[in-house]
């Protein structure tokens, strides 16, 4: 972000915000924007959807499950479901639904529409971990099985995911649990779906519409700031400046205390990142309490791979590193650093590639610092430049398996640790799983393949009558459960 720009846009935020008027009233449409794509309504079977594309998704289209305001699996086209044959197969029973002309749901498309979400895009975040699934089938006409090759205790979470809603690809629309209401404008207005034992002659309350848009994160502060919007969803550390030169009052400003991955994932095990004892030096740099304490409040530091246990059959794996006193990290890091140039003459440079945006420069002053003190060259380039050395990862975890931390943390790690990670996926019981993970998640940490720095920082500015919205560990944040149960 050049450097001019953040403070024109707390100047345009604070001109603006003369003209407020204060909280909306509690009887008008709840108006949303989520941050991304302004074109709300694509086909995740051949798209790779943002956060604003998902916020739309799922209010339109549900899956055989859905996220609750908690982060919690709740039914949604599935009224109930049994688990068989050691987590190999789920059968769901479905409750009675309807597609936006009123007629009913069938377990046939539902399966149809599965099977075309999980075969269609390769390119997808998902794409990796449903590749367990060997077979979704239509037992009756209420029931649906879902076959798997290898244990999977953790599925509802992977269904209850927006690239696994149900929808009519002509129409990129499904059972609900909002409806579109036709006509052109800014966004999309949504009323809700209608449940059986519904009368069909009544009508929804104003305040149980909801405006959704999708827009940058700069737009969609400034409305929240004029009182022309109630919520703003998917904020990550890129925008977090913005929240602050803005001036939003604290008591909207509301951070997840999501879990994930948010570190440096090793992307060349060349020069001075070829040995562990080197990449545990750039670990053990990084200050990572004074680093979240300076950018955000409340913002948890990280220093493993896995969150928490898991299913892993051991605790989170320490690097090497962690047994090092925290005062005496650095000191120990810039050691290495001298006596690997004694050895390989010149300078040492290490490329990192991150985000635009005026949180991610934030990160990188802490970062370049760090290194700087050791006696390392940073470079900064964008995500994705082939030049980089190692890569900010930042992502909210899609299910809790250690599992996906490995997978998403090994992005250049060892041989071994790799068929590891692919020998937990493959294992044929529960045991050989949870050892495998274990087994890589160590491997890992003592190869230093991954560099955790903290759990990913996401928040939303909540207006004070969404009583319902709820922080939790998904950073999701359901469009109907936020008013009422």
């Amino acid at each position: 972000m050049p450097r001019l720009r953040l403070p024109l846009i707390a100047l345009l935020l604070t001109a603006t915000a003369c003209s407020q008027t204060g909280q909306r009233k509690d009887d008008a449409p709840v108006v949303v924007s989520a941050i991304g794509s302004e074109r709300l309504l694509v086909d995740p079977a051949t798209t790779v959807i943002d956060e604003a594309q998902a916020v739309a998704l799922a209010a339109t289209a549900q899956g055989l499950v859905r996220y609750d305001r908690t982060g919690q699996i709740e039914p949604a086209l599935a009224e109930r479901w049994n688990v068989f044959d050691d987590a190999r197969s789920y059968i769901f029973r479905l409750g009675e639904a309807t597609w936006p002309d009123g007629q009913p749901v069938t377990a046939g498309e539902i399966v149809r529409a599965l099977r075309r979400a999980i075969a269609a895009n390769r390119q997808s975040r998902l794409a990796p971990h449903l590749a367990v699934i060997d077979e979704i089938v239509e037992m009756t006409p209420q029931v649906i099985e879902v076959r798997l090759k290898s244990p999977r205790p953790d599925l509802l979470n992977l269904f209850a995911q927006p690239e696994l809603a149900v929808f009519r690809p002509r129409s990129v629309a499904g059972s609900g649990p909002f409806r579109i209401v036709p006509g052109k404008r800014d966004g999309l207005l949504l009323r809700p779906a209608e449940t059986p034992g519904d009368d069909p002659k009544a009508a929804p309350a104003p305040q149980d519409f909801v405006r959704l848009r999708g827009e940058r994160a700069a737009a969609a502060i400034a409305r929240f700031r004029t009182g022309a919007s109630d919520l703003v969803l998917g904020g990550t550390l890129v925008d977090w400046p913005i929240v602050a030169a803005a001036g939003i009052a604290p008591e909207n400003i509301h951070i997840d205390s999501a879990i994930g991955l948010f570190g440096l994932a090793i992307l060349h095990r060349e020069g001075f990142l070829s040995t562990p004892q080197n990449r545990a030096a750039l670990a053990m740099a990084i200050d990572r309490a004074a680093l979240t304490s300076a950018i955000a409040p409340d913002w948890a530091p990280a220093e493993t791979i896995l969150p928490a246990q898991l299913d892993s059959a051991a605790p989170p794996a320490p690097g090497s590193w962690m047994t090092v006193a925290p005062d005496q990290r650095r000191a120990l890091a810039a050691q290495r650093v001298r006596e690997w140039q004694a050895v390989h003459r010149g300078p040492v440079d290490i490329t990192i590639a991150l985000p635009g945006g005026a949180g991610a420069t934030l990160l990188w002053g802490h970062l370049a610092a760090s290194m700087i003190a050791i006696g390392i060259t940073p470079h900064r380039v964008g995500i994705g430049d082939p030049s980089a050395d190692i890569e900010l990862v930042d992502q909210v975890a899609p299910y809790d398996s250690g599992r996906w931390y490995l997978a998403n943390a090994c992005r250049a790690c060892s041989d071994d640790a790799a068929t590891l990670i692919a020998a937990a996926r493959d294992a044929p019981d529960l045991y050989n799983r949870t050892h495998r993970i274990a087994e890589a998640d160590a491997m890992l940490a003592s190869d230093v393949a991954f560099i955790p720095i903290a759990q990913p920082l996401r928040w939303s500015i909540v207006a004070l009558r969404l009583i319902n919205w709820q922080g939790n560990a998904r950073a999701w944040h359901p469009l109907n459960h936020l008013r009422k149960q």
